[in-house]
């Protein structure tokens, strides 16, 4: 089964979407930030963020990729994903306003950010669960886009439901309890996209 789900306006005020219920919980809040200021953002963390090409190892060989990250946090977290470790760097003025902003709405503290940079559709992600050890189990990850509009699915790992939504700029998707567990998750390529898109995932490492 396959469910497509689509923002709202972006002149609307911040409206929520219940996209998964069962076997973790997913909610998505289109405008979240607002336009003019997701605008700025967007602006300021292209620049002053220090952006590096994303690295994997897949099959015992190394892989630079054109899609660039970043990691920050509120210590030296040490954190792997795709077998290459990555140390946090101290936060920036500007991913503190945005981690305040997350957190009033969740009532949730955050100790660390994983950001990624998507030059246009020709960068996505690949099926994946957010569940690496150094993450605390369940907890809530709270995910900001800003820039161009992106296609994101969610599939079941049982029973292979699918759900497709689309991620404005400003937007918040929140998910938590199980859903790293029971869901993968994926930011197809396209190549209708011209425009660049920042992702930034607010998450808690354990202490």
């Amino acid at each position: 089964m396959e469910r497509t789900f689509n923002s709202t306006s972006s002149d609307s005020p911040v409206s929520s979407q219940t996209i998964i219920n069962k076997d973790g919980l997913a909610i998505y809040y289109d405008s979240f930030i607002p336009e003019d200021k997701s605008k700025i953002f967007l602006l300021q963390l292209s620049k002053n963020i220090q952006w590096k090409n994303d690295e994997s190892v897949m099959f015992g060989k190394h892989y630079i990729t054109r899609r660039k990250t970043a990691w920050y946090g509120d210590q030296p977290f040490c954190y792997t994903y795709s077998k290459i470790k990555r140390t946090a760097l101290p936060w920036t003025d500007d991913l503190l306003e945005i981690k305040r902003i997350v957190e009033n709405k969740e009532a949730t503290e955050f100790n660390s950010c994983l950001l990624n940079f998507y030059h246009d559709g020709d960068d996505g992600m690949g099926w994946h669960s957010d569940n690496e050890k150094e993450l605390e189990k369940n907890a809530v990850i709270a995910s900001v886009s800003l820039g161009a509009e992106r296609k994101f699915s969610f599939k079941h790992k049982s029973n292979k439901e699918k759900i497709d939504l689309i991620l404005g700029c400003g937007s918040l998707l929140v998910m938590k309890e199980q859903i790293q567990t029971h869901w993968v998750h994926q930011l197809p390529k396209s190549k209708k996209i011209s425009k660049p898109r920042i992702n930034l995932t607010f998450r808690t490492i354990s202490s």
